[in-house]
Formats: C-alpha cells, structure tokens, sequence
C-alpha cells in the first residue's frame, strides 16, 4: 500500500505520551504529514496489520495532543477550507477547540465549552458532537459526576463561543441496559421526518457496553427506540465479543455508516465500521473489521490501544481522525482511506 505524501515535520519521542483517563501529555500539535503506513500489530489482538479494509494510518500522528495534555474523543466539522475540531480536553475538564487547514496542523486549541459544576451533574464535560443547522451550531455533550454521565445541549451563532439554555441534560440513564451513564451522542437532522436522530453509548461509566437510538423534533425532547440497545457486542468476534460503544454516524447514499469502537476487553479497543438502511435494524459489520488497531511497535503512541473514530468523506477519499492509547496515555491521531468504496459484501 502506497503511503500518501504530504509535507513532514519532526517530533520527538519524548513526545509520545498522553493519558486516557486523567493525565497530562506531551507530542507536538504540529504533527504535520498525512504519510500512511500499514505495519504490523500485536499478537494478543490476533491481528497481522495496523489497519486494514484499505485504510492507512499516518505516520506523523498524532496530530493533536502532546503539551496542550489529554485530548480525546472528538467532533469535526469541514467548512469551506478549514477544519473545525471540538475534544474533550482531559486537563480543563471542558470541550476544546481547534482549527486546521489540512486536518494535521491544529491551531493551539481554547476552551470552546466548561462545566458549569454548580449544577451538580457536569463537574466535567467532554465527548461532544457539534451539528450546523439553519446557521446555528448545536453541540450535545457528557456531563460526569457522581459516577454518573448524562447528556447535555448546547448553543452557538459562530461555533465558538456557547450558551447553555438548559440547566438540566436532555438525555438520562433511565433503562435497565444504560445502568449509571449514557454519553458519546452522535446526531444527524433527517430533513425526510423533520427530527432529530441520535445514536449514543449507555451502560458502565468507565466504558459502556451498547449503543442506543434516539429522535427528536427539536434535539432537547427525545423519545429512546424500544429496542435499544440497537447495536451490541457480537461474541463471534473476538475483538468486539465484550463491548461496543462511542459510534459515529454518518449518511452515505441510502446507507448509514457506523464508525464504532469494539472492545475484547476493558482494556483492549480497536475501530471497526458497520452500515444499516435505517439507522436502527440489520446492521452489516465490514467483513475487514477491525479497520484500525493498534501498533505493533511498543513504543508507538497508539500500542495499546485505538478509540473513538470520527471520519468524513472528501475529495473521493475518508480521512478518519481516531484517539489512540499507549500506556496510560492518549493523544488524537489520524488515518486516511482512498476512494469512497469500504469495502462492504453486496445486499
């Protein structure tokens, strides 16, 4: 497989660390080449290659990260030339922002969003999605605490600078299956049904277990599907036989696509993608799954393991921007698929 070639600049292995959970990091945010290289993995994922399904990874990752500390699970916009990146920024406990004219140089990132802690369910937030309709941008989040994780909504004229109009989240753990925390939203505006539709995790707080469905005509009263979890762990594949969870959602011609993580273990994550004609029922899994895993190397920044995919489809190509695991650290990296075609067996 032919790497791609951009332009490269330098970073240090003392730059390699970041934290999954709560830690500080270190890597350089101007990670700037979109090289692909497809190496091999660990054993212990019974995997031969980093990636497969003919997605890439790049070798100058990670892209965002290093002094600015844990950045993680994140959302992206492309409007006109500029990328728009809003992540969970472990150290600020709060949403970040970030931009980029070629989705590997981010600007030094600000606070986009903070909790507001007197609230008493977001003593911090993180985990967002940012959808743009009718000129306004509205972002649902995480809100933690107390062991608990909930949903929140916001609002912003410029993608910046954000109101919260609510005090309380619009979306609660309140079914057998979601236990203490339901997070990682993923919501479309489906112009057919005028409503809302999210996707989001529900289960453990520390990772959840499935993935449920959602609609709403306004994005802040939403109605849950009476089969959540509509997505759940498939124990015929030994990569996500133990949890599935932290989707994204994306339409590509009469098909939704699911960027989702798969979980061997609590520990042990790697991406895979599935598609359903609608967003809730007989969901095919690519047969290359899991489509990004981690190094082989155990010095790489992404060793451990990989989460949280986001991916857009330009130029006859996906770019898809993924958090990666080493040790107790973690940064946000990048992988590039060629053509529009993943791959998946004809239905």
């Amino acid at each position: 497989m032919q790497p791609v070639a951009f332009k490269k600049s330098k970073i240090t292995s003392s730059q390699r660390k970041i934290n999954r959970r709560r830690f500080l990091a270190f890597s350089s945010v101007s990670a700037v080449g979109l090289l692909g290289l497809a190496g091999l993995s660990r054993g212990n994922y019974g995997t031969l290659v980093e990636s497969a399904g003919g997605w890439v990874k790049v070798t100058e990752s990670p892209v965002l990260g290093g002094a600015y500390g844990t950045c993680f699970d994140l959302t992206l916009l492309k409007e006109a030339n500029l990328y728009r990146m809003w992540f969970s920024w472990r150290p600020k406990l709060s949403i970040g922002y970030s931009e980029s004219f070629d989705g590997v140089n981010w600007s030094p990132p600000v606070i986009a969003l903070s909790p507001d802690i007197k609230l008493g369910w977001q003593d911090e937030i993180n985990r967002p999605v940012v959808l743009k309709k009718d000129g306004f941008y509205q972002m649902w989040y995480t809100g933690q605490a107390g062991g608990n994780s909930l949903i929140g909504y916001a609002i912003s004229s410029d993608g910046k600078s954000w109101q919260t109009p609510y005090s309380q989240p619009v979306l609660k753990a309140d079914q057998e299956w979601e236990h203490t925390a339901v997070m990682c939203p993923s919501v479309l505006w489906d112009e057919p049904t005028r409503q809302y539709q999210m996707w989001y995790s529900g289960g453990e707080q520390y990772e959840p277990d499935a993935i449920g469905f959602a609609a709403s005509l306004d994005g802040i009263t939403w109605t849950k599907n009476t089969a959540n979890p509509i997505f759940k762990a498939n124990p015929l594949n030994t990569w996500e036989s133990y949890k599935v969870t932290a989707c994204q959602v994306t339409r590509y011609k009469e098909w939704y696509l699911m960027f989702y993580i798969g979980f061997k273990d609590v520990h042990q994550a790697q991406i895979g993608v599935a598609r359903s004609r609608d967003g809730i029922t007989n969901w095919q899994r690519l047969a290359s799954n899991p489509i990004i895993r981690p190094a082989i190397n155990a010095n790489g920044w992404d060793h451990d393991a990989v989460y949280k995919p986001y991916a857009l489809l330009e130029n006859n190509r996906w770019l898809l921007w993924y958090n990666g695991r080493r040790s107790s650290f973690e940064q946000i990296g990048l992988a590039s698929h060629a053509g529009e075609d993943l791959g998946f067996e004809q239905k």
